[in-house]
């Protein structure tokens, strides 16, 4: 999972920095994936130990850094279809960019619980 992690991670920091390059530098506000993508790269470095109950640890703060930053764009995902169905936004880039940063993170954080309930599972079998 700590590669998953890191992978995540870097994806999240090229949406950020990408976006921010897209925008001219002007909203530094568009590297907020960026920060969440360096967290995960790093909770994924960091879990990539043989220490089991440091590396559930991490892991468990990286889920929790996914889970945390999907629900706080969450409903981007409903302002890019609006968007999309012809509502107009001052800013149409930065609905891209938070609905993309929603939808990485609703997949991490669900490849992350699956993993955690495969991981409970072995270890009761």
């Amino acid at each position: 999972m700590a590669r998953t992690t890191i992978l995540f991670g870097i994806v999240l920091v090229l949406l950020g920095v990408l976006t921010y390059m897209q925008t001219g530098r002007q909203f530094p506000t568009s590297l907020i994936p960026a920060l969440f993508g360096l967290v995960l790269a790093i909770c994924g470095f960091l879990g990539r130990t043989a220490d089991v109950k440091r590396r559930a640890l991490v892991m468990h703060i990286a889920v929790t850094v996914g889970l945390l930053g999907f629900l706080a764009t969450a409903k981007s995902i409903v302002d890019y279809f609006r968007m999309k169905g012809g509502m107009q936004v001052k800013f149409p880039v930065a609905v891209d960019e938070k609905a993309a940063m929603a939808v990485l993170l609703f997949v991490f954080t669900l490849l992350c619980v699956n993993n955690f309930i495969q991981n409970r599972r072995a270890r009761t079998a």
